[in-house]
This record gives structure tokens, C-alpha cells and sequence, in this order.
């Protein structure tokens, strides 16, 4: 896979000790930065810039950890009781790496107020309805 991977992209040179699973065509690693604990990043082999950039055999490959790390997160902590999938597409949607990677976000009863709304509250004023 190296002649697919982007010289300076902190996710093209992941160490492999980071790594938590992967598959033939993606790799899953912790958060740096946890929105919540087990926080987990799923991410294709190949440079690509965007989610929209995958072939179907990544989005495949993907979806197949982003399953099997939710059985596992659910198994290391049965306080998890729903997440969060998020993906950031552009510079206008967040993006700041732009190597695609999907967040896995656990999350647990009481870890925020009200959270009605999930990925809504992206645009403040937006979430409540």
C-alpha cells in the first residue's frame, strides 16, 4: 500500500502500535484528542482525501470495524449506551486532516445535559427542536 499512501499524512505513517484493529483495506486507532473515553478514528490504507473519495470495498471495509468496534467498546464498558458516527468532508464541514477518517463516539447516559439533537448541535441553535 505504500505507493497509495501520502508522504507528510499523519494518518499515511500511524504507528503500528496505535493501531487497535484492522482489515485489508482499513485500520482503527484511538482518538488524540477524545470527544469521550474510547473515542476511536476508523481509517482507510489508502490516502484518500474525503469519505466520498472511498471505493465501495473501503466504505465496506469501514463499516465492517467501525461494527466490530462497537461490540467491542460495548464489551469494555457496559456504561456505553448509544454513539456517535461523525465524518468531516471539507474544510467548511471541519475538516482539518485531509486523509478521510470516520469517529466512533461512545457515549453514556448523562454525559452531556440533553442530547437531543446529536450531530445537530454542529451549527449552534441548530440541535433543539
Amino acid at each position: 500500500m505504500k505507493d497509495q499512501t501520502k508522504a507528510g499524512c499523519i494518518f499515511c505513517e500511524v504507528d503500528a502500535e496505535q493501531v487497535i484493529v484492522e482489515n485489508e483495506l482499513a485500520f482503527a486507532i484511538r482518538d488524540g484528542f477524545p470527544v469521550t473515553e474510547m473515542h476511536t478514528l476508523i481509517i482507510p490504507k489508502r490516502h484518500a482525501a474525503t469519505y466520498f473519495d472511498l471505493t465501495q470495498a473501503e466504505v465496506n471495509a469501514t463499516n465492517d470495524l467501525m461494527a466490530q468496534l462497537k461490540s467491542d467498546i460495548e464489551v469494555a464498558d457496559s456504561l456505553v449506551t448509544g454513539f456517535n458516527i461523525g465524518i468531516n468532508s471539507g474544510k467548511s464541514a471541519g475538516q482539518t486532516i485531509f486523509h478521510c477518517h470516520i469517529h466512533l463516539i461512545p457515549r453514556r447516559d448523562g454525559d452531556v445535559e440533553n442530547p437531543r439533537g446529536g450531530v445537530r448541535h454542529l451549527i449552534p441553535g441548530k440541535g433543539n427542536y
